[in-house]
């Protein structure tokens, strides 16, 4: 576990040993006060604070009379401190950058003559007073205060005490110096072992108490760690500050370490869509609708590259580059990819009509226009429909979204309409109790809809009498719909065998006169009425025939 804390703590020192490649300044004296300019005043300023040159009484004179500075002693603290808060920030004034001009004006400021120290630091700048260049009013007010915030807890006292614990060198640095970063990388050690412990048991029971076992074992140790370094990275950019190390590395060593914040940031969020994804699909699988089901992994896949998107743009931030001009860019190639991609962005609307409007299931049998088949997958682009030839057809979304959808997956019940013909030739009364049968059989079959069927004579065709059968089945698919007719057509056979009714067929018939000694070829029906209503009563379209069932 504490592998990748080790090698980031090793990277880390490699960096801290960077001052052995660097020559130390001999004692010179104080540097003269000269404070013509904004180069002048900020070189006075830091010259003579510097660790083989400390003059601050002289680094004074860039705060001596300006207002909110009472005496020199007060200008000799505000000096040191704003020296602290920029090796603590790790800002490297460059001195080629600093303006030479006694009359310089700040042309993003109403050409006032004020000189920005830093733009990591705005608040504070240098104003001309008196043909001086000196810290402003501003600069002196705000100065105690961004103390405090980079040497939050109380670590600005250790500013003092460390140094006097003695002036041994070894390899550039001081002997309390390597005291200093060996207690520092072992308190963040400690406090990732720790954290990243608490952390996996808190998170742990959490979620084993709501359920989400595999959570708890999949994804909690992945959101752990960067979590932990994160919070290490914290600590650590506090801490490091006290060690005072030169500013040519700590500028280095701040920017990697504000860097790594966003990153461990990033890397938690990633995780996270993960956990999202579970969370999510457990809610899809508690509804009906599939639609949901579909829908999750393509929020998953959509929320992965905006996470890296916003987090890579706060590591470069982080990194001191001005993201605007990138942003800006983004924003105008967007413009162009947009209108260079509108069937496309089309297809991406489409789909979230789609979604939003849910007009089908995965699963469920569609018809639009000439399409026909059942939904396999929705898409951010398209959706695959499988034909009844099984083959997959891919239809674009934006498409889609403006076709009229017949939902046949959404019918309550299936329709079964058919025209059953019997010989003009059947009795009145064969003809009323064969109509009372077929609603019968609609009665009796477990699988149609009782509320509401139609069962009447209907026509006088040419070669027949027509009845009209028009019901509906309360069944979910094609197949059991398919089940059911076969189940009722069956039963419509036995019913007119039963009765003797014969169906007609689309013929012409001759009639002779009767032969001596041959028998009449028309149909006899000898049952009466109350006959064929026993037959009627008995009948029994469903009973113990496999075939029926």
């Amino acid at each position: 576990m504490l592998y990748s804390m080790f090698r980031f703590l090793l990277c880390l020192l490699a960096v801290v040993f960077l001052p052995v490649l660097t020559v130390a300044q001999t004692n010179a004296g104080p540097t003269p006060v000269n404070l013509s300019s904004p180069f002048h005043t900020i070189y006075t300023h830091l010259q003579n604070l510097q660790e083989e040159n400390f003059y601050p009484e002289v680094a004074a004179s860039a705060f001596n009379g300006q207002p909110g500075v009472p005496n020199t002693e007060q200008a000799q603290d505000l000096a040191i401190q704003l020296k602290q808060i920029l090796d603590g920030e790790g800002i490297y004034i460059v001195e080629e950058d600093l303006p030479t001009n006694p009359n310089y004006v700040d042309s993003a400021n109403e050409n006032k003559p004020r000189y920005v120290l830093s733009k990591q630091l705005p608040e504070v700048y240098l104003v001309k007073t008196n043909g001086q260049w000196k810290y402003s009013a501003q600069t002196v007010k705000i100065i105690p205060a961004l103390h405090r915030k980079v040497y939050p807890y109380g670590t600005d006292r250790l500013l003092n005490l460390l140094p006097a614990l003695g002036n041994t060198k070894f390899l550039g640095l001081y002997v309390w110096q390597y005291l200093s970063l060996i207690i520092i990388l072992s308190i963040c050690g400690i406090f990732y072992a720790a954290f990243t412990y608490l952390l996996r048991r808190i998170l742990t029971r959490l979620l084993l108490r709501k359920g989400y076992k595999e959570l708890a074992r999949k994804l909690i140790l992945p959101i752990a760690r960067p979590l932990s370094l994160f919070f290490v990275a914290l600590l650590l950019l506090v801490l490091i500050r006290v060690v005072q190390l030169p500013i040519y590395t700590f500028q280095y060593i701040t920017l990697v370490i504000r860097a790594l914040l966003p990153l461990f940031i990033t890397i938690v969020f990633y995780r996270l869509v993960d956990v999202l994804g579970i969370y999510l699909t457990r809610l899809a699988a508690k509804t009906d609708s599939s639609m949901d089901d579909q829908l999750v992994p393509l929020v998953i896949k959509a929320l992965r590259p905006i996470v890296v998107i916003v987090g890579g743009i706060f590591i470069i931030e982080s990194l001191n580059v001005n993201v605007t001009p990138l942003i800006a860019g983004i924003s105008i190639g967007g413009l162009a990819l947009a209108l260079a991609a509108q069937d496309t962005l089309k297809n991406f609307f489409g789909s979230v009509m789609i979604f939003l409007d849910r007009p089908f299931q995965i699963g469920q049998w569609i018809t639009a226009g000439s399409l026909d088949g059942t939904v396999e997958e929705v898409g951010f682009r398209s959706t695959r429909i499988r034909t009844f030839r099984n083959s997959l057809l891919s239809v674009p979304n934006g498409k889609l979204a403006d076709m009229a959808i017949d939902n046949h997956g959404m019918r309550e019940y299936r329709r079964f309409y058919t025209n059953i013909a019997l010989q003009y030739d059947t009795p009145v009364t064969h003809l009323e109790q064969f109509v009372q049968g077929l609603r019968k059989i609609v009665l009796e079959h477990p699988e149609t809809r009782k509320d509401y069927f139609e069962i009447h004579m209907n026509d006088m065709a040419a070669s027949s009498l027509n009845v009209m059968f028009y019901i509906f089945f309360a069944v979910p698919t094609w197949s059991d719909e398919l089940r059911c007719r076969h189940e009722v057509i069956l039963a419509i056979i036995k019913l007119a065998q039963k009765l003797g009714v014969q169906f007609a067929f689309p013929t012409q018939t001759l009639h002779m006169e009767t032969f001596p000694e041959k028998a009449p070829l028309s149909a006899q029906y000898p049952d009466t009425e109350a006959t064929l209503k026993e037959k009627v009563a008995a009948f029994k379209a469903f009973e113990q025939d496999p075939s029926t069932q």
